[in-house]
């Protein structure tokens, strides 16, 4: 997912988006441990997804601008 993407999603979507990816991570972590993990890249991608799912949320709520 790409962070052009991502942009043009609103608030809410993105606050889906982003409990959907955190819920992923955790299967994924728990998949890891018990072994069953097919593809193990797919845990670093969906880690990638949530920061730059994180990092459009924090651009787009007013007050946290530096400067």
């Amino acid at each position: 997912m790409e962070a052009k993407e991502l942009r043009e999603l609103s608030g809410d979507d993105l606050l889906q988006k982003r409990a959907s990816l955190r819920e992923e991570i955790g299967n994924l972590k728990l998949k890891r441990a018990t072994g069953r993990l097919e593809n193990p890249m797919k845990l670093k991608e969906t880690k990638r997804d949530l920061a730059r799912v994180e990092t459009v949320l924090r651009q787009k709520t007013p007050g946290t601008q530096r400067g």
